[in-house]
């Protein structure tokens, strides 16, 4: 077996003496051979700008060249210059926990001003920061309603996204909480069915605005007959649609999570992304994570502290809520600098107008023989469209063509296998719009 290692022989055989095994391919040897790599084919070496070309026209390959009408959660927003050049700084993208006030102010009023960001944005008393993604932060919400109320049933909205339920169904596996899932009726929530579950045994009910198949809702009733049964209401929410739509706490919800990728981080793959949450007062020492705090010292200047620390390793043993210990500040950094950047008005506009091009979209579509736009209720920049044949085989045609064009819902629910999830943002043109139009109805 060939090894790539930067030690010297001797370096290797003092190694193998320490451990008790006379060569290298010891260690593998419970490998069958069969798996046992023959060569790795590495190619000669190259210079930094060899390999930086090399990369670079790599990259160029990934989706460069197409565009997304993709979402599920995750979306295509532009991110101003101002949010890279300033996270980039190195004090704040090398900092960690800031446990020490006395040296981490900069930090600590970052996520103070964060913090107050979410807390406007979803009109609750107070938030986090943070958590490490949407899905995530969603388990974290169930969890506090349990603990809040003492009770183990978890009624979850079927327009929750897919991927979030997965994850919380995944992290309490182990756990004895009854989860009981209400289909949606003509994408909203289907208030009469749910209702039946509202009683003194359930926790809480999970909702979802806008909802997976981008269908708008008001939860308010939902959320007064949870409380009627003495149950804690959540509301996971896109944030890029609170600039119009009702917030969390206007429908009187007890907690507000949701996922920040849209508040200025690139799609990246999948992360590392931010999840935030929100609550009532009376709830804070419920909440998971820190919480970040504004006082004064002994000669009343103004100061940032950590407030409070949840994790067990504060002193906190067995009234830890969470074990939540990855340093999301950054990502949370990032989405202050997002929302900073744009102000109350510009995230109104940009709702706006993420509102007014999909609604545009949904015009042009609907004028394809054969294509159904779905119509049964109002959307934000995201919507469910049933195409004559199946999902899959018309978004690897659009692939070719350019164009990702959206997520396929037979994926995730059954016998749903011709419709498509397209979301449009900001980012997409009107002459893109109308070229995506054009070959959705010849890729069909």
């Amino acid at each position: 077996m060939s090894y790539y290692t930067p030690h010297t022989k001797e370096d290797i055989k003092s190694m193998l003496e320490a451990i008790g095994v006379n060569s290298i391919d010891d260690l593998f040897r419970d490998i069958k051979p069969a798996y046992k790599p023959k060569s790795f084919n590495l190619p000669q070496g190259k210079s930094e700008m060899e390999v930086m070309d090399y990369f670079q026209k790599l990259a160029a390959t990934n989706c460069a060249s197409i565009t997304k009408f993709i979402g599920g959660g995750f979306y295509d927003h532009y991110i101003p210059s101002v949010v890279d050049a300033l996270s980039s700084r190195s004090e704040f993208y090398t900092a960690y926990t800031p446990y020490q006030p006395e040296c981490s102010q900069g930090t600590l009023q970052a996520i103070y001003e964060y913090q107050s960001a979410i807390c406007a944005l979803t009109g609750m008393e107070i938030a986090n920061a943070s958590l490490y993604d949407g899905g995530t932060a969603l388990y974290e919400a169930a969890m506090m309603a349990t603990k809040i109320t003492g009770r183990n049933k978890i009624v979850v909205d079927g327009g929750i996204n897919p991927i979030y339920r997965k994850i919380l169904y995944t992290y309490t596996k182990n756990l004895h909480i009854d989860f009981v899932e209400i289909p949606v009726s003509h994408g909203q929530s289907t208030r009469k069915e749910m209702f039946k579950y509202f009683d003194d045994k359930t926790a809480g009910v999970i909702l979802q605005n806008p909802n997976f198949f981008g269908t708008i809702d008001d939860h308010t009733d939902i959320i007064e007959k949870a409380h009627s049964a003495g149950a804690i209401a959540i509301e996971s929410v896109y944030p890029i649609s609170l600039g119009l739509l009702k917030s969390p706490r206007e429908m009187n919800a007890d907690i507000a999570t949701g996922e920040g990728q849209s508040m200025g981080m690139p799609l990246s793959f999948g992360g590392p992304y931010l999840g935030f949450m929100a609550t009532k007062k009376e709830f804070a020492r419920r909440m998971p994570g820190r919480i970040a705090g504004a006082t004064v010292d002994k000669h009343g200047r103004r100061g940032f502290v950590l407030t409070l620390q949840t994790r067990e390793q504060h002193i906190r043993r067995e009234k830890a809520t969470s074990n939540i210990c990855s340093n999301e500040a950054l990502c949370a950094m990032r989405a202050i600098i997002y929302l900073s950047s744009l102000g109350k008005e510009g995230l109104r506009e940009l709702a706006q107008i993420n509102h007014d091009k999909a609604e545009y979209a949904k015009k042009l579509l609907d004028k394809i023989k054969g294509v159904e736009v779905k119509k049964n209720s109002p959307t934000f920049n995201e919507f469910t469209v049933l195409l004559p044949k199946n999902a899959d085989d018309v978004i690897a045609a659009m692939i070719s063509k350019n164009f990702l064009a959206g997520l396929p819902l037979g994926r995730y629910y059954k016998g749903m296998e011709k419709y498509l999830l397209a979301a449009v943002t900001e980012r997409r043109t009107k002459k893109e719009i109308e070229d995506f139009t054009s070959a959705l109805e010849s890729a069909i």
